[in-house]
Order: structure tokens, then C-alpha cells, then sequence
């Protein structure tokens, strides 16, 4: 039903609005006890061989919804309903920003991608905090990022703002320094102020009763060299772990007319052209990190097969969002349905 009359419906919308429609759509219809229960009658499905225990958190299933999706937290319980196994929220700011000017989200159909240039646009890190109070049992990770204006070197300065607004609420962090949508971001992917990141927000967490895991988020435009500096970072700090990777810049891989991306201009490909450089970046980091520092693998997963392929090439957990836009609801039951399969 979603590919034959939902999905036509909703592609005829700007992307962005689309979204919105959606969201409003599931919040109305999921507060609804008979159409909850059509729901998860539908989409629902469940089997003790999903449920891992990864970053000493145990998970339901492994299957996430990746960062972006759910900017402020206001879809965690909806999510949740989906069968999502965990929910990543963000990325977060300290400020609330309006992100990029629109149009800023398209959709390449042939390719099944999207191209975005969001710009992390949120009502900042304390809008979320309010609701966050009353996520009850979800496994909610919290994506933090710095501000539009923040400059370089004073960065560090805004992950710290977001990680102690959000340590009380979240399972996990993820810190997103390889976004290409805010101006000079991906510079902290660099080893020196990476390095630098890491270890401060690692020992702020020391402050804390409860030990909560902090991840990296990486590009899949890195070269094998920053990869290795990656690598070379992680096993220095001990990391927790990675999720690999964002959103891409190249567009290499895309089969869509060269006029109509030319004419969307800048922003990150996800979707099915990103598939191959993720799984090849998740292959090469746990050849040299091993079961010691597991990877949330993420990117271009477009079919229950892929997801499958993700956790093969050393991922323990993944995340979807583009898949998500393209296959349906239906989607997250049909990767779990497949994970079982190929066990």
C-alpha cells in the first residue's frame, strides 16, 4: 500500500513538507489505541535472536533510526511503535538555528537517494531536554553538534553545552563533526582537534555516577590515511565507538541527470549510491579495530539484504533513514524478518 498509493502521494510534495506531513501524520494516528494495534499488527515483529547488547546497552533489535530523522525528539514514542530497536535524536545545538534556507531537502528517485543541506536546524539542546523527560524505556542516543556561527576554535565549548544538557536523558552520545552542511565542520575531523573533542567530553563524563558511551560519527569521504588517524584516535582514547558514515559530497555514484543535480547545488547524498563506500569503511575499520570498539553501521541500506551485508562486513548495530523514505514501514519489519533469517 505505502509504494502504490502513499508513497506516489507523498512524492508529489516538496520533500520537506512531505516529512512534516508524516510526522503529523503518525503522531495523530499512533495516539489512537485501534489504529495502534492495526499498526503493530502490520509492521510489529519481534524474536529474542534480535536483541543484542552492544556499548553495554541492551538493545531490543538492531535496527536504528538514524540522526536527522527526529531532530527535536518529538517522534521517540512514534518511533518506537515503528519497531525501531533505538532512536537517535539530532544533531543538537546549544542555540536553536533555523539551518540552511529552503529548498534544502531533495529527492533523486532514479537513484533512490536524497540530497540534503539541512544545516542542523533545532530548537536547541534544552527545547529537546523537556521531552526527553518522558521517553521512558526507548533507547534514545543524542547526536550533538556547535552552532552555525560558533567558530573553530571555540567548538569544543558547544558539544560541552549539549553533552551536559542531554547526559541525565540520553543512552548514548554521537559526536557529529563530519556533517557537510555547516561551513568548516568537517575541520574537526582533523587528528589534532578531534583528539582534542574526544578527550574533553571523555573526561567531563567522569563527573558522572553513570558511565554513558561516546561514539563518532565519520564521514565516508575519508581517505584510507584518516582512517587510519581514526583509528589511530580510538584505540589512544579508547573510544566507545563509531558510526559509520554520514551523509556523502561526492556524487560519483549517482545515475540522475548531471542538470538536475547540478541544479540542486550543495549538500550530502544518503540513500542506495552511498551503500558500497559505508560498507567498505565499516569492512576496513573493524579489520583494524576488531569486537573492541563496535561500529553502528549506517548508509545506503535499501534492502533487508543490505542491512544484512552491514552487520557481515563487522557492524553490531545499524541505522536507516533514506531506506526508510523509499521502502516504507514495512521496511524495518522486513530487515529484522532478514537478520533472523541469516542467522
Amino acid at each position: 500500500m505505502y509504494k502504490s498509493l502513499v508513497k506516489p502521494f507523498l512524492f508529489k510534495k516538496d520533500a520537506e513538507e512531505a516529512h512534516h506531513f508524516t510526522c503529523n501524520l503518525l503522531k495523530r494516528g499512533l495516539n489512537l489505541p485501534l489504529a495502534r494495534s492495526v499498526f503493530k499488527g502490520l509492521y510489529g515483529y519481534e524474536n529474542p535472536k534480535l536483541e543484542r547488547e552492544v556499548f553495554g546497552i541492551k538493545f531490543p533489535n538492531p535496527v536504528g533510526m538514524a540522526a536527522g530523522f527526529d531532530k527535536d525528539a518529538k517522534m521517540i514514542k512514534e518511533l518506537d511503535q515503528l519497531g525501531f530497536g533505538f532512536i537517535e535524536i539530532g544533531t543538537l545545538t546549544p542555540k536553536p538555528q533555523d539551518g540552511n534556507d529552503k529548498p534544502r531537502l531533495f529527492r533523486l528517485p532514479q537513484d533512490e537517494a536524497l540530497i540534503n543541506r539541512m544545516g542542523f536546524n533545532n530548537g536547541g539542546v534544552e527545547d529537546s531536554v523537556q521531552r526527553l523527560k518522558t521517553k521512558g524505556n526507548i533507547i534514545v542516543g543524542g547526536n550533538i553538534g556547535k552552532n552555525k556561527n560558533t567558530p573553530n576554535e571555540e567548538a569544543v565549548n558547544d558539544y560541552k553545552i549539549c553533552f551536559k544538557a542531554l547526559y541525565p536523558y540520553v543512552d548514548y552520545f554521537v559526536v557529529n563533526v563530519s556533517s557537510p552542511n555547516t561551513p568548516g565542520l568537517r575541520e574537526l575531523q582533523d587528528k589534532e582537534p578531534l583528539m582534542n573533542l574526544l578527550s574533553t567530553l571523555q573526561k567531563d563524563r567522569e563527573a558522572y555516577e553513570v558511565r554513558k558511551p561516546i561514539l563518532l560519527k565519520i564521514a565516508p569521504d575519508l581517505t584510507n590515511d584518516q582512517l587510519d588517524d581514526i583509528v589511530d584516535i580510538v584505540k589512544t582514547i579508547k573510544l566507545d565507538g563509531l558510526i559509520a558514515t554520514n551523509t556523502t559530497i561526492s556524487r560519483d555514484e549517482l545515475t540522475t541527470d548531471k542538470e538536475i543535480v547540478d541544479g540542486i547545488g550543495n549538500g550530502g547524498v544518503s540513500g542506495a549510491p552511498l551503500k558500497e563506500r559505508s560498507t567498505e569503511i565499516i569492512s576496513y575499520l573493524y579489520k583494524a579495530l576488531g569486537d573492541d570498539v563496535p561500529i553502528i553501521g549506517v548508509g545506503g541500506i535499501n534492502s533487508p539484504e543490505d542491512a544484512v551485508e552491514k552487520l557481515k562486513a563487522g557492524a553490531k548495530l545499524i541505522q536507516i533513514y533514506s531506506g526508510l523514505i523509499f521502502q516504507g514501514p514495512g521496511f524495518i519489519k522486513a530487515i529484522k524478518q532478514e537478520i533472523v533469517k541469516s542467522l
